[in-house]
């Protein structure tokens, strides 16, 4: 069962690479973290701000894209979660047809920030990372100022 959520805040360090997004249960009261690089966070904050930039970034990009080819952003499914990183899906509707893209949980979210798109969560994943946020022992780590991250891909 997918479950409704939605981007609730975002927390922006300009001092560190790791960035940190809350997505909160529709209706609901569970919420769960999810670490982002610093350009996703940017690009997040921009389009939720309707602010516009001269020459399009990698998420105005795909969503052109995406359009060129005649396809519609439906949905963003974040549906699974292994040791600490979340995996996320695009799917989109083209000629009746749905097609599922690999996505970073931040790429999607970015991208679909500025279409509307819902984000569904598998039951199964929140369960674990609303738990584990609870607990303190979640995906979001305690971040010095001195602090990066080892590898920007491997942010949930």
């Amino acid at each position: 069962m997918q479950v409704a959520m939605q981007l609730s805040r975002i927390f922006i360090r300009e001092m560190t690479d790791m960035q940190i997004i809350e997505l909160s249960e529709v209706g609901g009261d569970r919420t769960f973290p999810i670490v982002i690089g610093l350009p996703e966070a940017f690009a997040i904050e921009r389009r939720l701000k309707g602010i516009e930039i001269p020459r399009p970034q990698t998420h105005d990009l795909l969503a052109s894209v995406i359009d060129a080819l005649g396809a519609t952003l439906l949905r963003i499914e974040i549906h699974a979660m292994r040791e600490g990183t979340f995996y996320a899906r695009l799917v989109l509707s083209r000629d009746g047809a749905e097609i599922e893209v690999d996505s970073r949980p931040s790429d999607a979210i970015a991208l679909g920030v500025a279409k509307g798109a819902p984000i569904l969560v598998e039951e199964d994943v929140l369960e674990q990372a609303s738990s584990e946020a609870a607990a303190g022992s979640g995906p979001v780590p305690e971040i010095g100022p001195e602090q990066e991250p080892d590898d920007e891909d491997d942010e949930a």
